[in-house]
């Protein structure tokens, strides 16, 4: 299980694609960004339970906001691979500012409704599944294929540094603004003005020391062409497999941790910030641990989604908030360890002509899948407990990626077989006293 591209020797530094000016510049940006984006998803889903005060109603806003993944990824990957990637990243940071400016500005004034939520969570969505395929294989452009590994890594760190500190200051602003609906009104309008800092990142960059890939023009079937490609990778059926059950069943944090602190253990707007932080510790452990790894490889996601399920279950059984705030690092880092070589993975064994429409088509599964799951971990938590919750979690991800596991050792001993007997069939017999001598 460790088919991947062949790995640069010996480990790298922790941070060495910094050393590339457009890539230093552009992570500068995104970890500003990036702890708007969640200081945003602290707020709005604080904001479903001042509403609606319902965990099904929690995730279905999850849901809407991750199903356009499910339906636009594979053309966004198109768009990827067809419009130079700086340019449309530009245009698609307004399209995620402007719904959460919005939603920022409804709540300040006291008429926002769960369904203007919905609506414009939908539109936030869209715009994010449009952006993502290209975020993801801008990456090779800024620093080239021998640090594409380390860049795509220090991406994770800095996603889940906004996730150490995004959850903790929107649970502080909250609390400090009398967490009610205002409060979070505010704090989702500065994730809308945080994505200025990739808009200026992206201005500030040196074009002619990029390394574009070659754009696919106008072709017909590229969606098919991409489905195709994963469809003959048995290693990229796995990692998508593995992706997909993480997803449906276990990337449902937002509403775990809410229903955990409030529901289970009667805590408050800092409380339930704090807990994405904790788990932040984790991922981002995760991220800095991959950034030194040269060779992403299967068995590291399967390992760590195993380890994931196993983390899940062991947190349902936690019977105060201490205990169960100590084992989300583990969480965080098992998560971060699956996802960061999945798409280290992906970025290093793809041709550069597919790289938008297989990250596209990743991202279809990993986010698209959790508007799957979301709303059915939701109306467990309310129905049955947020115990219950996180035992379906833990026990769909273990059976899914056992499974995956069990069909890809299957696939590559019969392929591994049918070479064998490829190279038997096409070796000449032996002369005579060759046969002699064998015998």
């Amino acid at each position: 299980m460790s088919r991947a591209t062949t790995p640069p020797a010996g480990r790298q530094g922790t941070f060495t694609s910094l050393k590339v000016r457009n890539y230093r510049i552009y992570a500068t940006g995104a970890l500003f960004s990036n702890v708007g984006t969640w200081l945003q998803s602290t707020a709005q889903a604080w904001l479903v339970l001042q509403l609606t005060g319902s965990g099904a109603a929690l995730g279905l806003t999850i849901a809407l906001q991750l199903l356009p993944s499910l339906l636009l990824s594979p053309f966004a990957g198109v768009l990827a691979d067809r419009v130079a990637k700086r340019t449309l990243l530009r245009w698609l940071q307004l399209g995620m500012a402007l719904p959460s400016a919005l939603l920022g500005v409804l709540a300040i004034t006291g008429v926002v409704e769960v369904w203007h939520v919905y609506v414009l969570t939908t539109l936030f969505g869209s715009a994010r599944a449009l952006e993502a395929p290209a975020r993801q294989s801008f990456v090779a452009e800024m620093v080239g294929q021998d640090q594409l590994s380390n860049a795509v890594s220090l991406n994770s760190a800095s996603f889940n540094s906004g996730r150490l500190v995004g959850p903790a200051l929107a649970g502080v602003f909250i609390a400090a603004l009398g967490s009610g609906v205002f409060a979070t009104g505010w704090v989702i309008l500065a994730n809308a003005l945080s994505y200025g800092f990739v808009l200026l990142a992206l201005q500030l960059m040196d074009p002619t020391t990029l390394h574009p890939a070659p754009l696919t023009g106008d072709r017909r079937g590229a969606v098919r062409a991409g489905v195709r490609y994963v469809g003959s990778r048995p290693d990229l059926v796995l990692l998508f497999s593995c992706v997909f059950f993480m997803g449906s069943f276990g990337m449902n944090f937002a509403v775990t941790t809410a229903l955990m602190a409030t529901e289970e253990f009667g805590k408050g707007a800092g409380e339930f910030g704090l807990l994405g932080s904790i788990m932040a510790i984790g991922s981002l452990a995760g991220a800095l641990l991959a950034a030194r790894r040269p060779s992403p490889r299967l068995r590291f996601i399967v390992g760590a989604a195993l380890v994931f399920s196993a983390v899940q279950l062991l947190s349902a059984v936690m019977p105060t908030y201490v205990t169960y705030a100590a084992t989300l690092p583990l969480v965080g880092l098992a998560v971060l360890t699956a996802v960061t070589t999945a798409n280290a993975l992906i970025q290093m064994s793809t041709a550069p002509a597919m790289r938008g429409r297989v990250a596209s088509l990743y991202l279809m599964v990993f986010l698209g899948s959790v508007p799957l799951g979301a709303p059915v971990i939701g109306w467990l938590g309310e129905a049955f407990g947020a115990r219950w919750a996180l035992v379906a979690s833990g026990v769909g991800v273990g059976v899914g990626v056992t499974l995956s596991a069990i069909w890809f050792m299957r696939q590559d001993a019969a392929i591994r077989d049918a070479l064998s007997r490829r190279r038997h069939r096409d070796r000449p017999a032996p002369a005579p006293h060759e046969a002699l001598d064998l015998a």
